[in-house]
């Protein structure tokens, strides 16, 4: 009843009450104010209503820090026009595709503006990445890591017109960045690709001056956990960035310390500020890659940052004075934000028991094809449905590896290739069961004693987390882009199809892939039950051991619906082709699927190659080529005459190769095109050494 005439009762109170009294309704009708202002406010006032994605329990308070510390620059640096501030509108949804019959809008509505990058920042940041449409596979599993942890404020930069339109009817925000880019694959260290870094360096120079944050990402990374709140944690940042090291500084999350890294800054993952400092590296760098298309941008940016490093910007950070003295720069952590090597071959966050955040397909072999296959290998990668449900279905079986090849002796050149070629040899077997019943095959998890590099070392480099054996990525050993190839059938033989070892591990597996299963057990012929067609009551079919390729189509004639065959071996599963030009075929396409190791520390060239048929060679032994000229792979030919010496080394991108000599009057050719030139010039060419 009081509340009915409130100025009646504070008339008829005592002074203290009626000083209370004024005092709550003045705070009423102030807030009142309040409210209703920020409500009807422009969408350019500083305050507004928070639409930020939702972070986990201990996450929760970092973007406000972020925000709040940030507010505290601008106020020093007033010449960045745009205020950190939280949406006041929900970001438009990524995956929803245009409605159906809706045309394109013209190219000019893609073209890079602070209004186009406004429409998705949040907390005054913006995740970017770009490439063409050969990375297309690639960009979407990058956007789908992202809004799978709800990060939306995220952009995509198209290099040719191929990608805009796809990624626009996928739903993903993109904008055109005007290269006119070819959509194939470039090509590590080609001049497109170093076009390519010449882009992205211009587009920071033009994001930053619209005063918001940028994370830049190449799209051969993906994100395994909200970086955001980890970025928030350094507000007086101007850089952060990646690099390239292998030896841990740090055991916890804390930034890696920047008086021990010895390795390159890796620029495929890295945080800008719209400082001023920021600003000014991002212009000089921009300004040294259009004047010299020589330079690598990485290479230009580590030059710079490294004009001036130190001393620390204080004792608790991490951060260190660089490039001009005034930038504040910080290493993220290599353990959680990692290289191809600190996550693959070392597992460096595993054995500190962190989460990583990052993973980068740096330190890896065999090109784009390299790349995709591990974060596959990771099950990271992002595939449709029905590359776990392939034609023909699928070939998988379980390796056998005695205790002592794994487990005993010192970890030498001897004993990792001793390992790996018993493995080989198995895995050839499957290729062969493979190509005969044209099932794809599941490529076993393959066991390294010594690590790959490009430079000599002694087996692991030394202060890494490399543990000995490890399961090593399979462009260790196999040339997985060749594998992947299209090889002329006539020379060649049909193509064999590979998945990663993790296939049915991963969550996208269809369970009606795994529940259409076949079990063969080899066995002895003439042993009791073991017969073409021998089915257990279990549903386990008994193979002959040493089966030919007859026995092999015989047998699995009434099985090709099943959609997974697993051989409990494959040791001693196959005899051989019944065709002997099938068998050439085979023997010509496979051998062709391994590469190198390297390398030896004391010795050039320091490499040694595998050698897919290392078991029909007696007295077989690990050893670098003895000199320049004996540098090549083991199926080579060498034909001598009037032309001069010619080395066919049978493929043109051989991993590895920037190893090797340069090679003049080098051509390229199979043993088949060996033969026919040989017969079409007659005796001028002499064969002196025999097809391997």
């Amino acid at each position: 009843m009081a509340w009915e005439n409130p100025f009646k009762e504070m008339a008829n109170s005592k002074p203290l009450f009626l000083t209370i009294y004024a005092t709550v309704l003045i705070g009423i009708v102030f807030s009142s104010v309040y409210v209703f202002s920020a409500i009807y406010s422009s969408p350019n006032s500083t305050f507004s209503l928070s639409m930020a994605p939702s972070t986990s329990s201990d996450e929760k308070t970092e973007p406000s820090v972020q925000a709040s510390n940030f507010s505290h620059r601008q106020v020093e640096d007033a010449s960045i026009p745009v205020k950190p501030q939280h949406q006041s509108k929900l970001l438009k949804p990524i995956w929803k595709v245009p409605p159906a019959g809706s045309k394109m809008p013209d190219l000019e509505t893609f073209k890079l503006s602070k209004e186009l990058v406004q429409e998705r920042v949040t907390d005054n940041i913006v995740v970017v990445t770009f490439g063409n449409y050969a990375f297309m596979d690639f960009i979407l599993t990058w956007v789908k890591h992202l809004t799978d942890m709800g990060v939306e404020n995220l952009l995509v930069g198209a290099m040719d017109t191929k990608l805009l339109e796809a990624l626009y009817w996928k739903g993903v925000p993109a904008f055109d960045m005007g290269s006119h880019m070819s959509t194939v694959d470039v090509g590590w260290g080609s001049p497109t690709f170093h076009k390519m870094g010449r882009e992205k360096v211009v587009l920071i120079d033009s994001i930053l001056p619209y005063g918001f944050e940028l994370l830049m990402c190449d799209t051969d990374m993906v994100w395994l956990k909200n970086p955001l709140p980890y970025i928030a944690r350094f507000p007086e940042a101007d850089v952060l960035t990646s690099t390239d090291q292998v030896v841990p500084t740090v055991t916890d999350d804390r930034l890696d310390l920047w008086q021990q890294v010895g390795a390159a800054y890796n620029i495929g993952i890295f945080h800008w500020r719209a400082t001023e400092s920021a600003k000014k590296l991002a212009r000089e760098w921009k300004e040294m890659l259009l004047a010299d298309d020589k330079i690598w941008d990485q290479n230009g940016f580590n030059e710079l940052v490294h004009r001036q490093l130190g001393p620390s910007v204080d004792d608790d950070s991490g951060l260190v004075y660089a490039y001009d003295g005034n930038l504040k720069l910080g290493l993220l952590p290599a353990s959680i934000f990692c290289s191809g090597h600190t996550y693959f071959v070392q597992s460096m966050f595993q054995h500190l028991r962190l989460e990583a955040y990052a993973v980068h397909t740096t330190f890896q072999y065999a090109g784009t094809e390299g790349k995709r296959h591990r974060l596959r290998e990771g099950k990271v990668f992002y595939d449709p449905p029905e590359y776990y449900n392939p034609p023909g279905g699928l070939l998988t079986f379980k390796p056998s590896i005695p205790k002592n090849l794994l487990l005993d002796g010192e970890h030498t050149i001897d004993t990792h290739f001793t390992l790996v070629n018993y493995q080989m040899k198995q895995i050839r077997t499957a290729l062969a069961v493979a190509s005969v019943l044209n099932r794809t095959l599941v490529m076993p998890p393959l066991w390294c004693r010594l690590d790959r590099l490009w430079f000599g070392h002694p087996g692991i480099l030394p202060g890494s987390l490399t543990r000995q054996p490890f399961v090593c990525p399979l462009d260790h050993v196999f040339e997985i882009n060749v594998m992947l190839k299209e090889m002329a059938n006539e020379e060649f033989g049909p193509g064999i199809n590979i998945r990663e070892y993790s296939l049915f591990e991963n969550p996208s597996m269809p369970q009606e892939v795994k529940k259409s299963w076949l079990d063969v057990h080899l066995c002895q012929e003439g042993s009791p039950g073991c017969q073409v067609n021998s089915t257990s009551q279990s549903g386990v079919l008994k193979l002959p051991k040493h089966s030919t390729e007859e026995t092999l189509k015989t047998a699995f004639s009434k099985f090709k619906d099943v959609k997974v065959i697993q051989f409990s071996s494959m040791q001693d599963a196959f005899d051989r082709f019944t065709d002997k030009t099938r068998e050439e075929q085979f023997r010509n396409r496979v051998k062709r699927y391994v590469g190198i190791w390297c390398c030896v520390e004391t010795h050039t060239p320091g490499h040694i190659y595998y050698d897919m048929y290392w078991d029909e060679k007696p007295g077989w032994k690990a050893a670098p080529p003895n000199s320049t000229k004996d540098d090549h792979p083991p199926w080579h030919v060498v034909l001598l005459g009037p032309l001069g010496t010619m080395i066919c080394i049978g493929m043109r991108n051989l991993a590895g190769k920037q190893h090797l000599p340069t090679l003049q009057k080098t051509i390229i050719c199979s043993e088949t095109s060996v033969k026919r030139k040989a017969e079409s010039i007659g005796s001028p060419l002499k064969l002196t050494s025999t097809f391997t």
